[in-house]
């Protein structure tokens, strides 16, 4: 995966907002997955249907934090959700 790759929901994935949080269910298997704040907001600009450089570009803003720092675990997060079937790539 790359800064400027768009990710895809598959159909089977549903995603909702507990406070802060996340929480993802993936229907085929039966199992879901929690995501921290930032986890949560990085879930709800890929919702949106924005590259991950465009979604590093928007978190730069919101948290204190390099925007390298973001596009690495911006990535290593999407890589992670895309290897247990949460993301796909569009």
């Amino acid at each position: 995966m790359k800064l400027s790759d768009q990710a895809s929901i598959p159909a089977q994935v549903m995603g909702r907002q507990v406070g802060a949080e996340a929480v993802i269910l993936d229907l085929a298997r039966g199992t879901y997955y929690g995501l921290d704040a930032v986890g949560a907001r990085i879930w709800q600009l890929i919702t949106e249907g924005k590259t991950f450089d465009a979604i590093c570009d928007v978190l730069v803003n919101e948290f204190e934090t390099t925007r390298e720092t973001l596009a690495v675990d911006v990535i290593a997060l999407a890589r992670q959700l895309a290897a247990k079937g949460l993301l796909g790539s569009a």
